[in-house]
């Protein structure tokens, strides 16, 4: 080896996406031998560049009330045209899967009939909403983006951690990484086929304007976001601006008569498809928080009458359930006739009565998460854990046992990064990002790689001190990008019949 990488070492048993061993991987050729004459120094400054940068763009998050840059790691990750067929697969079956769960668990519920899923497990799920049954979608899609989040295990197979339907987070950073990378790595940019990932807000307002509801050739799209104070602002607002829309927040919405209008200064105009940034609980304060001002009275009632498309649909949190998610295999089995393409992680229900005695007897081994938390809140990682940690979560299982999974610890695959400037190997995940327009499902290629800076961390999230990576998918051998590109527009403007395997409703 030669040059920033020398003396690089991945131990332990987690994956090494670019080494094996004192091997390296195909996919980082390139890459390596496009760097190998950068030096720290200059490295360094890089770095320094790419932060500055972030924070004056204003792409920060928000971490106890105080507004940060958003880390970006300045090596990319690079994933094999090969290897992203199948994740891209993957994602689609899962979406289409997802979809069909939802329209049947919201309508007819043959699922619980035929004995795939107990019922009760959705009734006693926190993110079942009742005011969504009977509301059928207009063009039967009620996930409109979604976001699959992925891990590689120590034997480099990738693997379903959770899915993310309600109101996904993270498109953002993809796009603006990418920007970023390109420029500070801007040789080595060059020399590779990277798949772009700019057309996903063209992408997004076509599956937005596509679920609009019948009758409405121009319809108009809005973003509506919590306002400025969310930590995911920046995302709102950069959406907003590239796809040509409002960004309005509840105060700017009136409903009456079972419609939507938006307040503007030539008065008041109608609004058809609303892409929510607002978690379900306070959009409408008429049918769920009475306290909320974060959305608009009666936008259930619209959506109901078929006037307005809330895009992700209400209720589809259900399926966003860590307990849900371990009935997944059998579902695409069920709605697909398919076998799942990505697989689960191995995980027990802590509300089974033999899973859960085999859990309690191996806590300090296993990774125990809530059913319903998310960006990492709640999961206890049993071998960090302290005995009174453990004590505490024995008395929270057998006391709500519902509300609680277990996993192995996975040793999430670990890439090069850049930390106080040394190299190391750092955790990382996956969430690739789908958008369904009603004809097919798109995934974008790449997706958000979130990694824990700190050594030997195992939680990504960005709440954690996690940070992300630009994600290089390379191009296929057969098609320059330029193909594929054309390829993309003709499909955005020539919808084709949805296939056997869509999971379309009539």
């Amino acid at each position: 080896m030669s040059g920033m990488f020398e003396g690089y070492v991945a131990d332990g048993p987690a994956y090494d996406e670019m080494f094996d061993g004192e091997s390296l991987r195909a996919p980082y050729e390139l890459l390596r031998h496009s760097l190998r004459e950068l030096t720290t120094p200059e490295l360094m400054s890089r770095v320094e560049t790419l932060q500055a940068n972030y924070l004056d763009q204003g792409v920060t998050f928000d971490i106890g009330g105080e507004e940060r840059a958003f880390p970006l790691d300045i090596l990319p990750r690079v994933i094999e045209a090969e290897t992203w067929s199948r994740i891209e697969a993957g994602v689609q079956q899962r979406v289409r899967t997802l979809e069909a769960f939802l329209a049947d668990v919201y309508d007819a519920g043959q699922v619980f009939d035929d004995g795939v899923i107990p019922r009760r497990v959705i009734t006693t799920s926190s993110h079942y909403h009742r005011q969504s049954a009977g509301v059928r979608p207009p063009n039967g899609v009620r996930v409109h983006v979604s976001g699959i989040d992925l891990v590689r295990d120590n034997e480099g197979e990738f693997r379903v951690l959770e899915d993310n339907v309600r109101v996904p987070s993270g498109v953002s950073y993809v796009m603006t990484n990418r920007r970023a990378i390109s420029a500070a790595l801007a040789e080595t940019f060059a020399e590779h086929r990277i798949r772009p990932v700019g057309g996903y807000p063209q992408r997004l307002l076509h599956a937005l304007r596509a679920a609009a509801p019948a009758g409405v050739a121009d319809p108009t799209v809005v973003v509506l976001t919590p306002g400025v104070y969310n930590g995911a602002y920046f995302e709102h607002a950069l959406l907003a601006r590239t796809m040509g829309v409002e960004l309005v927040e509840g105060r700017d919405l009136e409903c009456s008569r079972g419609r939507v209008m938006m307040r503007t200064t030539k008065g008041l105009e109608p609004v058809h498809v609303i892409y929510r940034r607002v978690d379900d609980e306070f959009l409408d304060p008429v049918h769920f928080r009475p306290d909320s001002l974060l959305g608009a009275p009666g936008l259930i009632d619209a959506a109901r009458a078929g006037n307005v498309t809330i895009a992700n649909a209400v209720g589809n949190g259900v399926a966003d359930d860590k307990l849900v998610y371990t009935y997944l295999p059998d579902l695409i089995r069920y709605y697909l006739g398919e076998e799942p393409i990505i697989r689960n992680v191995d995980t027990w229900r802590c509300g089974d009565a033999e899973a859960r005695e085999e859990v309690l007897d191996r806590l300090d081994e296993l990774v125990l998460k809530p059913v319903d938390g998310s960006g990492g809140k709640g999961i206890v990682i049993g071998p960090r854990a302290t005995r009174a940690e453990l004590d505490e979560l024995r008395g929270k299982v057998i006391e709500d046992p519902r509300s609680w999974i277990a996993q192995p610890v996975v040793q999430l695959s670990t890439v090069p990064t850049f930390v106080d400037g040394e190299l190391g190997p750092r955790h990382v995940d996956l969430r690739p990002f789908a958008v369904n327009d009603g004809q097919r499902v798109w995934v974008l290629p790449g997706g958000l790689t979130r990694v824990a800076l700190a050594k030997g961390e195992l939680i990504v999230n960005s709440s954690r001190g996690g940070g992300s990576k630009d994600t290089w998918v390379l191009a296929g051998p057969t098609q320059t990008l330029v193909e594929q590109e054309q390829q993309q527009q003709q499909q955005l403007q020539t919808p084709s019949a949805p296939s056997a395997t869509d999971g379309e409703d009539d």
